[in-house]
Order: structure tokens, then C-alpha cells, then sequence
């Protein structure tokens, strides 16, 4: 199995055409783009010598930067009829086997930490307390599971089996 494979599911077809049964950005929640404001003042500080003007202009192209690296720097989950694509990383459902959804922070963390095999495949972010976990069963990868971050893990694990329901049919 190529878990970076772009779409090795549907050869030919293009990736808009995909129909999608769930997907879910898993970006920063507002105190983390509040606190990326700080930047503001901390440019205006540094050039206000200087140029006051300039200063308030780099403050805010800085602050619209920082925001859309943090935008653009989450990851997608997404699941469509025969494949899940978390971030870059994608993997055939037919390669998929248990699913766990660790909706606790404390069990979430715990998965993260002292649980964690070394082998895994992880898309962890901090500020997504909760994760979920696939395992794959592809014999020939030795990744033994998948462990992301997402907001509604319960709601990917439900999507990930509907799918793997329906391509099983």
C-alpha cells in the first residue's frame, strides 16, 4: 500500500469528481488566531522608530500571514467511497481494519503518548484534543495504524465504516 498515492482509487478520474462523505479541516480555534495578533504590536513596536507608517503596514501583512499559514497548514480529513485522505496521506479503505474514536482528552493523550507504537502514522495537533484511530491491515506496510487529530472523531469513524459498508456491498 502507497499511503501518498495521489489517486492510485480512481485512476482516470479526476479528484473533483470524487464524491466526498466527509471531510473536516481541522484548523486552529480563535484563541490560537488571537493570539497570533500579538505579532501586531510587536511589529508596530519594532518599526515605529523607524517608520510608523511601514510598521503598521508589515504588522498587518505579518498577522494575514500568520493566519493563512495556519489555515493552510491544517489538515483535511477527508472520506470518500473508497478512500480516506488525512492531510497529504492517503490509504485505500479496503486496506483499513479497527476503528477507535477517542473523544476523551485524557484517552486521546494517552494514544498519543505512552500508547503510541513508534511505527505509526500520526497527523496530531494540538489544538484538536481529540483523535481517531484506523488501523491498517495492508500486510505489506508496516505502519500498524493511523492515529489523527480531528474535532468529531465519532463522526469520521461513522463515515469510515458507512463507506466501508457500502464498498463491501
Amino acid at each position: 500500500m502507497n499511503c501518498t498515492s495521489d489517486l492510485s482509487e480512481h485512476p482516470g478520474t479526476p479528484r473533483e469528481n470524487v464524491r466526498v462523505t466527509y471531510r473536516e479541516r481541522v484548523t486552529p480555534g480563535w484563541l490560537t488566531f488571537l493570539a497570533a495578533a500579538m505579532i501586531v504590536p510587536a511589529v508596530i513596536v519594532v518599526f515605529l522608530p523607524i517608520n510608523p507608517i511601514v510598521g503598521i503596514i508589515l504588522a498587518i501583512v505579518s498577522f494575514a500571514g500568520l493566519c493563512l499559514f495556519l489555515y493552510n497548514g491544517s489538515p483535511i480529513i477527508e472520506v470518500d467511497a473508497k478512500t480516506l485522505r488525512v492531510g497529504s496521506a492517503r490509504v485505500p479503505l479496503r486496506d483499513l481494519g479497527e476503528l477507535e474514536a477517542f473523544t476523551d482528552r485524557a484517552a486521546a493523550r494517552e494514544q498519543a503518548g505512552p500508547k503510541l507504537d513508534a511505527r505509526a502514522w500520526t497527523c496530531l495537533r494540538g489544538w484538536a484534543p481529540q483523535s481517531a484511530r484506523v488501523e491498517i491491515t495492508d500486510e505489506h506496510d508496516p505502519i500498524p495504524y493511523w492515529l489523527f487529530s480531528t474535532r468529531d472523531p465519532e463522526a469520521v469513524v461513522a463515515a469510515i465504516r458507512s463507506a466501508k459498508a457500502r464498498l463491501n456491498s
